[in-house]
């Protein structure tokens, strides 16, 4: 998301057309970090932008989906922040069709 609105056009050709969404962890992530450096005009543009699009929730079905991407890969000796394997579940669970994102934790969650 941030990509997407410092105008990386890379990141904005892999959206464009699309329909998108994010997840609550996500809006979790950017307002610790906005309300971390006390940027209220970045604060108040988020606030604004998560009102006007589709938040994924995490529900139990998402958390199954998660804990499985977990299990997996903790059996392979692959630890992954908690936060990006919570947004892969729930990307899972609403059958997300595709995460637009530079982390590269997201190809070995895919790849599993």
């Amino acid at each position: 998301m941030i990509d997407y609105f410092k105008g990386v056009q890379q990141t904005r050709n892999l959206i464009a057309g699309e329909e998108c969404c994010t997840t609550v962890i996500n809006y979790h992530e950017i307002m610790a970090g906005v309300k971390g450096i006390r940027a209220k005009r970045e604060e108040l543009f988020f606030r604004r932008l998560f009102s006007r699009i589709r938040v994924l929730e995490c529900d139990l079905k998402a958390v199954e989906e998660s804990s499985n991407i977990a299990v997996k890969l903790a059996m392979i000796g692959r630890e992954i922040n908690a936060l990006d394997v919570l947004i892969a579940g729930i990307a899972l669970a609403d059958e997300a069709e595709k995460i637009v994102t530079k982390d590269k934790h997201f190809i070995e969650i895919e790849n599993r």
